[in-house]
């Protein structure tokens, strides 16, 4: 049986054999219905809505700032936070070490590959649909944070310092969480306490991308259109090429990233937590035809006592409880049938 890591094609092998070719393999070609979708014009006015953390913090501009929050949360489900206050050093060595990682030979990054039904490792980007095509890009997926379920023989040993570098973010990230969460209770009207409880000590986990330049983007995906399951993505921009996209009103919007800037993203947890007043988008991301594109991305989990469920302060419940092992299995299977696991909690 082929294995997971046998199915990754190295950045070289990528860049060199497809390069001056005008054919792309048939495992990497989306069918067109897989790529539709209207994507804005340059020509037409839209923002990203960006999230300042210090105007946050400060209590002259707090209650405007966790307004533009709150509004963000559940009308894109997407926003950009600026100083942010995760350590600059941390952030450039995470960096660096992401980008060392995915430059290395294909056999060295098999180290850590993913192993057969397994999740955490090195791999490549499958699509979320039972087609089985593969999307344009290298995955590394890591927990990060959990007594449990943590696998160290997943981390990459080379380069030397990776290690090192991704426990010193992700404890950042953590914090940042504790520190962005409470606002979003002020902005719900509930305790803080309530909704800080769901994140605390919950998974945390990472997935370094890496998406080769295509010489033939119109063929391919980085990433299909999906939703995240969990509660909160924080997502590292690691260079300057653009590629996410997220819909809203059925246009797909593409994201400019804006220097020092985290992009944040409401995940499937969170909408259900807050009874669907923030919103899970569905977004994806399309590889450049000249430059390689990297992202280091880390999911917080939420539940409450164990289970996904809404929060009773913010009145009848309109989803189903379940409890979260159930949950994290139901959202797999969906995402793996191409549905969204939400719309079957739905109380209709």
């Amino acid at each position: 049986m082929e294995s997971a890591g046998d199915k990754v094609m190295s950045r070289a092998q990528i860049t060199d054999t497809f390069t001056d070719s005008t054919v792309i393999p048939d495992r990497y070609v989306q069918s067109d219905e897989a790529r539709e979708g209207v994507v804005v014009g340059d020509d037409e006015s839209y923002e990203l809505p960006v999230v300042d953390m210090a105007m946050l913090l400060d209590p002259e501009f707090s209650e405007a700032e966790i307004a533009k929050l709150g509004s963000a949360c559940q009308d894109w489900g997407f926003f950009q936070l600026t100083n942010h206050g995760v350590d600059e050093t941390v952030v450039q060595d995470i960096k660096n070490n992401t980008m060392q990682f995915f430059g290395l030979p294909l056999e060295k990054k098999k180290a850590v590959a993913i192993e057969a039904g397994g999740l955490e490792g090195f791999g490549h980007h499958y699509s979320r649909a039972s087609c089985e095509k593969l999307d344009w890009a290298e995955c590394l997926i890591l927990v990060t944070e959990d007594n449990v379920q943590r696998n160290t023989r997943f981390w990459p040993a080379d380069p030397s310092t990776f290690r090192y570098a991704l426990e010193k973010y992700a404890m950042e990230i953590s914090d940042l969480t504790s520190r962005l969460v409470p606002f979003m209770a002020s902005d719900l009207g509930v305790e803080q306490e309530t909704l800080v409880e769901t994140f605390q000590g919950k998974r945390q986990s990472v997935a370094f991308h890496y998406y080769p330049p295509c010489p033939h983007p119109d063929k391919v995906i980085g990433i299909m259109p999906h939703h995240d399951a969990f509660g909160l993505t924080l997502l590292l921009q690691v260079d300057d090429t653009p590629g996410l996209q997220v819909r809203k009103n059925g246009t797909w919007h593409p994201v400019n990233p804006l220097p020092g800037a985290l992009v944040i993203n409401v995940g499937d947890m969170l909408q259900i937590l807050t009874n669907g007043t923030y919103k899970s988008v569905e977004h994806r991301v399309l590889p450049d035809a000249e430059k390689g594109r990297a992202t280091v991305v880390m999911f917080q989990h939420a539940c409450v006592a164990g289970m996904v469920k809404p929060l009773p302060e913010l009145g009848e419940a309109t989803y189903k409880a379940i409890e979260k092992l159930e949950y994290v299995k139901g959202s797999s299977k969906a995402l793996a049938e191409g549905i969204w696991f939400v719309d079957t909690l739905k109380i209709m």
